[in-house]
């Protein structure tokens, strides 16, 4: 348990009412990993639907302060583990964030986003089917930013009757993803870091026979292959369970 027996740090920035990723990412390491997490600052009804765009405004405004902090601990990587705060970006506006939170640290910068499109492109997928916990607006944004990196959508489908995200639970992601899988689609994208996925990941891909990457599953690959760990972590999908290619 000593922190020289995880050599590796990576380093998350979490929405502060998000209770699910500490929990996914700690189950995640591998043996020499250690997670560690920092808050972002956003005010207001915490997995709401209602107010996440100004949540999403404040965790960007504020997030050189929440970086610099997370980066004390000297993290390989850091990871914005939040995919709708690169919606409300938007594609440049990422790009920007990305190279100056970079610039600022030392320390490579990474997004939950990101890391999807880089899974993506691992995979070989071109066109998806995607699934989220968010309202019509919101999920509006993401399948836009998909599409303006060049990712098809081919269907794309809501969790029913979501009065909290953080409430939600991996075997309704499952339901999810059933509900927007269609023939066409090469693969389901589950966005939403919030709602847990992990546990039933393996499950998924198993019924629907075809890759399911959610956005949790996705960042902790992208993290690993950034930091230089190609340990496979079997049990949650294929994506996690072969070897990670280092980053070029």
């Amino acid at each position: 348990m000593e922190p020289a027996q995880r050599p590796v740090r990576i380093g998350f920035l979490v929405p502060p009412g998000n209770p699910t990723v500490e929990v996914e990412m700690i189950a995640l390491a591998p043996p020499r990993v250690s997670v560690h997490f920092t808050r972002m600052v956003a005010h207001g009804a915490a997995g709401s639907h209602q107010g996440q765009e100004e949540r999403n405004r404040s965790q960007i405004a504020h997030l050189p302060e929440s970086v610099a902090l997370l980066a004390m601990v000297a993290p390989k990587v850091i990871v914005l583990a939040h995919a709708a705060t690169s919606y409300t970006l938007g594609r440049e506006g990422e790009a920007e964030l990305v190279a100056r939170m970079q610039r600022e640290t030392g320390i490579p910068f990474i997004t939950a986003f990101g890391s999807v499109l880089a899974a993506l492109a691992h995979l070989n997928v071109k066109r998806i089917a995607y699934g989220t916990p968010y309202d019509a607006d919101a999920t509006a944004k993401g399948k836009a930013s998909l599409e303006a990196h060049g990712i098809e959508v081919a269907s794309v489908g809501r969790l029913d009757n979501v009065k909290n995200i953080y409430d939600e639970t991996a075997e309704r992601a499952y339901g999810l993803a059933r509900k927007v899988d269609v023939p066409q689609a090469q693969a389901v994208f589950l966005s939403g870091v919030g709602m847990p996925t992990i546990a039933t990941l393996e499950k998924m891909e198993r019924d629907l026979g075809k890759p399911v990457v959610s956005a949790a599953a996705a960042m902790m690959w992208n993290a690993l292959r950034v930091a230089g760990v190609p340990d496979p972590i079997p049990g949650f999908g294929r994506l996690l369970g072969a070897t990670h290619p280092a980053s070029s």
